[in-house]
């Protein structure tokens, strides 16, 4: 190559290098600029703030670690629902942007994020502390502060996912403090649940003559002990989402539907957006073994009965947590009142795929103490 051509290679990298370093500080910018980072207040008709609202992001100690949590409500006087969110690792209100749930409407809901999760993550959190017995101390202690600072003699507790397994457990220790208990995606049997998932996607990958994901999955099968193995839990999410059968029925993939959508989410920081992955991968890690108790747990004889009414809000294409497996632990749990609700157009989140729905079962049936929607 003659001098002509390197002093022109140069260039062309030179002005590619600036044309990188351009966009790359313009998109950090305009990450900053969409990232302010402060709860969105709620507005009466004329522009103002609306009179008995409340909309804060708070971080408060709880057992010897500052956690954060986001707390919504239209009416501050109203009943107050603490939300319990999946993973582990994986708070769940930035999910509102996109699903709203309207539930600010009618409750003081709280959106906590828990020990080494999105708000309440960071570095120096002892890994000794992140264990079930840890959360589920740690739901009981966020419910104390809830019912000292709101001044209710007791609060609605619902679980989603990873969040069902250890407010359930919560409930069950300390039924005084709830009113009832509501479930979104219960967790029954986490491993005979894998089990029912491969299944029905191998049948499924049959039918639709799908060679390429019948490969993945046959030389990758899940076993009945915990942890996973590594090649299955590497197509795990690949395939319960390409088959409508994992967070939503209709999100087919989670870098679209929860990774980049979650970076658009105005009410965290930039740090607090880096934050939520990097407590998702920490929470999830083998190391702590969080994912693999769960996994390991039997729930039907772990809790196989509760002193507060119970209320599951299950969806019909939900393999996540089989919706066949939730249905025979909800028929042996032992409660003084029940429902089962089936979410027909739903797979594992009913309360963002089919919010007005699960708003009428909370509405006319937990508030009221009552079973009258629930499955015939």
């Amino acid at each position: 190559m003659s001098w002509v051509h390197r002093r022109k290679a140069r260039r062309v990298i030179w002005i590619l290098a600036v044309a990188f370093l351009g966009l790359g500080l313009s998109l950090s910018a305009l990450l900053v600029a969409w990232s302010p980072g402060r709860p969105q207040p709620f507005l009466d008709a004329h522009g103002k703030i609306l009179d008995g609202s409340l909309s804060e992001k708070i971080r408060i100690p709880i057992n010897g670690t500052y956690q954060g949590m986001f707390i919504k409500s239209k009416n501050r006087r109203n009943p107050v629902l603490l939300f319990v969110h999946g993973g582990p690792g994986m708070p769940e209100y930035w999910l509102t942007q996109s699903y709203p749930t309207h539930l600010e409407d009618h409750f003081t809901v709280v959106w906590w994020e828990q020990r080494g999760s999105g708000l309440s993550y960071h570095s120096n959190i002892p890994s000794e502390t992140m264990t079930t017995a840890q959360f589920v101390s740690d739901t009981l202690a966020v419910t104390r502060y809830l019912i000292s600072r709101f001044g209710h003699s007791k609060i609605y507790l619902m679980g989603h996912s990873w969040g069902s397994y250890i407010s359930i457990q919560a409930a069950a220790r300390e039924p005084d403090l709830y009113h009832a208990y509501i479930a979104i995606g219960q967790i029954s049997y986490q491993l005979e649940s894998e089990q029912v998932a491969y299944k029905y996607a191998l049948a499924r990958y049959k039918i639709n003559n799908n060679t390429r994901m019948l490969r993945k999955l046959e030389s990758a099968p899940p076993t009945m002990t915990a942890p996973l193995p590594v090649d299955y839990e590497a197509i795990r999410d690949e395939y319960m989402h390409d088959l409508g059968i994992g967070t939503t029925h209709n999100m087919r993939s989670v870098i679209r539907g929860i990774f980049l959508p979650s970076w658009q989410f105005r009410e965290y920081s930039v740090m607090e957006k880096i934050n939520l992955w990097r407590g998702k991968i920490y929470s999830r890690s083998q190391r702590l073994g969080l994912w693999q108790t769960m996994l390991a747990t039997d729930m039907t004889q772990q809790v196989p009965q509760l002193a507060v009414p119970v209320y599951f809000l299950h969806g019909k294409h939900d393999y996540t947590c089989a919706y066949s497996l939730a249905m025979n632990y909800f028929k042996i749990l032992r409660a003084p009142l029940k429902g089962f609700y089936t979410f027909e157009n739903s797979a594992h989140s009913p309360i963002f795929e089919e919010p007005q729905r699960a708003l009428q079962i909370l509405l006319n049936d937990v508030l009221t103490s009552s079973n009258a929607l629930a499955d015939k």
